[in-house]
């Protein structure tokens, strides 16, 4: 076999008339481990194999082999094993997108160690609430920046901490984790475990109360060939990049798992900021072929001025992590030739829903349900909805193993049976299909504005108001109101050349675009000009924060 055909060894596909993949089924070992089965077996096989292009802003750069993945893993697994690193420690890694994340990543896994992705943009009081909840033994982190600093402060009240590495740096009290690593061996023996056991530990980003605690374990990784694979479109010598830092789920989903059970090349810029002629430069010079990235970035690619890059190695692009205009649907198109493919999944799972190779994507459509999930569109009540309402999209498990899935809310069994119980797990977003089983994306649950009986969901008014050159961002809202129970509100950041233009003139202009560009009585009644939106670390928008202000 050869080792780009690797992941046939783990999953069995089939497709229908149309070329499009209906069948993804996973068969693994008991004792299954990506460190050892996926990245060690193809660099016994193909040890020359380009397994991931590192470049940063100051101009450094390194190729890694898939040989020298295992050989980097097995020194940092040896390092940590004799610095008393067990299976099933807590272990959490703030690393940005140094090269050093995958190599922990793959250790980890090898010895059977709970890794805890963590972003960089934590405050004192964001680790003190982690290290306390997941009952965190080690911790390696950048130097880069104030992260240190803040970890210092938390470890102030968390005393559990065994021992501290730094990454690219030095700090007192702290184990330079570059040059420990480099005294161990190469090899490793390997050490059992079972493909069900804990692998990987998220905190979500909710938008309501404290992050909760999202466990997976080693089924995770090879669930997510059917991203990879079946969603980016890697092929044999395809160079993958996906925008996101280390911190976030979204590393999983396109820098790690699937990418490399298909053999392929993984891309990283390691950057602090995002400056979209950075990437649209590194896009043309390293020839990527396999490109994934939030909506709002395409949307500045377009601002930046894509038809001044020379793109034309990139072969297939996809889309993640919010709705997608269909505005950036058909100016990505019409700059590129290429049809952006959405796709939709949560930190709690692997691909859910997604426009496949072979689909014709509709703009705006989060595509179809991908095979290894019985997806549904439900009411209140659990019960199937027909096609044009709108209701919760849910996946009905019916007592079976679902690979890919989170095993649970660690230490919190009410929220794990809140969201999956009776053999549904409830993603808390709502969509509706149309008649040809498209989904289309609606909010979060909480999201969804009922107004003088109307259901009214947000992104389609967001959509709508993004297209005015006025609008840089926008969150609609439902505001209450004595008459109508609650009405139509967008909070809205204005564009530069705008700044200085929101009065009532600009309000009556955008309710008025919105009334002739989709249903009138979607139109915001409400209109309020802001300097910024509040968010959650990742980005997201806090519609909860500007309700819970609305409404005191």
């Amino acid at each position: 076999m050869e080792m780009k055909d690797l992941y046939k060894k783990y999953v069995s596909d089939g497709y229908d008339a149309d070329g499009v993949l209906n069948k993804f089924d996973v068969h693994v070992p008991e004792n299954f481990n990506f460190g050892y089965d996926v990245i060690d077996e193809i660099a016994k096989n193909e040890p020359n194999r380009r397994a991931m292009i590192w470049v940063n802003e100051e101009g450094e750069e390194h190729i890694f082999t898939y040989s020298d993945l295992m050989k980097k893993s097995n020194q940092v697994a040896n390092m940590l094993l004799a610095h008393g690193v067990n299976k099933g420690d807590k272990v959490l890694a703030v690393l940005k997108r140094h090269y050093q994340f995958w190599f922990l990543t793959i250790a980890l896994c090898k010895i059977g160690a709970v890794l805890i992705p963590a972003t960089n943009q934590l405050m004192k009081k964001d680790y003190t609430y982690r290290f306390h909840a997941a009952d965190v033994k080690y911790v390696i982190a950048t130097a880069d920046g104030e992260v240190t600093e803040h970890i210092e402060e938390a470890l102030a009240e968390y005393t559990d901490i065994k021992e501290k590495y730094i990454v690219r740096g030095d700090r007192e009290d702290w184990v330079s984790f570059d040059t420990e690593m480099e005294k161990y061996p190469e090899t490793l023996e390997r050490i059992e475990n079972k493909v069900d056991d804990d692998m990987l530990l998220y905190f979500t980003s909710g938008t309501t109360g404290y992050p909760k605690m999202v466990l997976h374990s080693h089924y995770y990784a090879v669930a997510h060939i059917q991203t990879a694979k079946y969603w980016h479109n890697i092929k044999e010598d395809t160079i993958h990049l996906t925008i996101s830092e280390s911190g976030w789920g979204k590393c999983m989903w396109g820098k790690m798992y699937g990418q490399f059970a298909c053999a392929a090349t993984v891309f990283v810029y390691d950057f602090n900021r995002f400056n979209s002629a950075d990437i649209l430069t590194k896009i043309q010079n390293y020839k990527i072929t396999s490109f994934c990235a939030p909506p709002t970035m395409y949307r500045m690619f377009i601002k930046e001025g894509i038809e001044n890059y020379d793109l034309s190695n990139l072969k297939y692009s996809t889309i993640a992590g919010e709705a997608l205009n269909p505005e950036v649907y058909n100016r990505w198109l019409e700059y590129t030739g290429l049809k952006l493919m959405e796709g939709f999944g949560q930190t709690e799972t692997v691909l859910v829903v997604a426009n496949l190779p072979g689909m014709e994507p509709k703009p705006g459509s989060m595509g179809r349900p991908t095979p290894l999930y019985n997806v549904d569109i439900v009411d209140e009540d659990g019960n199937s909805l027909p096609a044009g309402e709108t209701g919760e999209i849910v996946i009905r498990t019916n007592g079976m193993k679902q690979i890919g899935m989170f095993k649970e809310y660690y230490k919190n069994p009410d929220a794990t049976n809140n969201a999956w119980n009776n053999d549904i797990y409830h993603t808390g977003d709502t969509a509706w299909k149309d008649e040809d089983g498209y989904f289309w994306y609606v909010g979060r649950t909480d999201d969804v504005i009922k107004a003088s009986g109307y259901r009214i969901g947000p992104f389609e008014i967001e959509s709508v108001l993004m297209e005015h050159p006025a609008v840089l961002e926008v969150a609609v809202t439902g505001a209450k109101d004595p008459i109508r129970g609650q009405v139509v509100k967008a909070t809205i950041v204005l564009t530069k050349e705008y700044k200085d233009k929101g009065d009532e003139a600009l309000i009556k202009e955008l309710q008025n675009h919105v009334k002739v560009n989709t249903a009138p009585y979607k139109y915001p009644r409400i209109v309020e000009f802001v300097d910024e939106l509040p968010k959650t670390i990742s980005g997201k928008i806090r519609r909860t924060e500007i309700r819970a202000k609305d409404n005191q």
